[in-house]
């Protein structure tokens, strides 16, 4: 059987946790925290990132645009209706269109939001020798108006497309709805200002791929009420 090493807030990890699921892809997961990751995980990836899929005997993906490009060239067809595997699909042109907002939402959302909300609200407090960490108060602010910039680039796109890159699902989606959730699993998120983004998001959280994704729960960090619920 496969192997998924990720942790479950990591985004990069749900998105990839999305992807098999969409897929029917069975795996055994293993959960590692990414604030203090052990010396057989560095062997798995020597860069220390999730999430790291290994192949049944096959290959060892480390990062989750590896392992969605491995996952759309290895299975053209959907295993189980036989329809095209929803990740990268389109003309040339227009699968270069979603690996440029997969690139911005791996990338830039996770530099100027995700990430910064990750270590001051979760993981600064779970490292060893910083368990009394605050947050910083000047972090926080800058990525919440990072995170204005990101929603309205979101909006721009669901306003003018069916789907973020064009008419179909992709893992441009897929991404960008994996960092919404991390952040809106602390309540970040200023839905109210966004309805396009709010609608586009309730159509993938409503997927039966998502729903694991909406019942993890970090001990002494609960989400907000809203956070489980398909229509809110």
């Amino acid at each position: 059987m496969h192997k998924l090493t990720h942790y479950r807030l990591c985004p990069h990890s749900r998105s990839i946790r999305v992807v098999l699921a969409e897929l029917g892809l069975e795996v055994e997961n293993f959960e590692e925290q990414p604030w203090d990751l052990g010396p057989s995980f560095l062997q798995l990836n020597p860069a220390g990132e999730l999430p790291v899929l290994q192949i049944d005997a096959g290959p060892i993906l480390c990062g989750s645009y590896a392992i969605s490009e491995y996952v759309s060239e290895e299975l053209k067809r959907h295993p189980v209706d036989g329809l095209s595997v929803p990740l990268f699909p389109g003309s040339r042109d227009e699968r270069a269109e979603i690996r440029r907002l997969v690139d911005w939402f791996q990338h830039k959302l996770d530099r100027d939001v995700t990430r910064e909300l990750l270590f001051e609200k979760l993981y600064a407090r779970r490292k060893p020798g910083m368990s009394g960490h605050t947050p910083d108060a000047d972090i926080l602010r800058t990525a919440r108006s990072n995170l204005r910039y990101h929603m309205g680039y979101i909006s721009y796109l669901a306003h003018g497309r069916r789907w973020l890159a064009g008419e179909d699902l992709s893992f441009a989606d897929i991404t960008a709805a994996a960092h919404v959730s991390t952040i809106d699993y602390f309540d970040e998120v200023p839905w109210e200002e966004y309805p396009q983004v709010k609608d586009w998001y309730v159509r993938l959280k409503s997927r039966p791929s998502f729903r694991p994704l909406l019942a993890d729960r970090i001990p002494g960090t609960p989400p907000p009420v809203h956070y489980g619920n398909l229509d809110f």
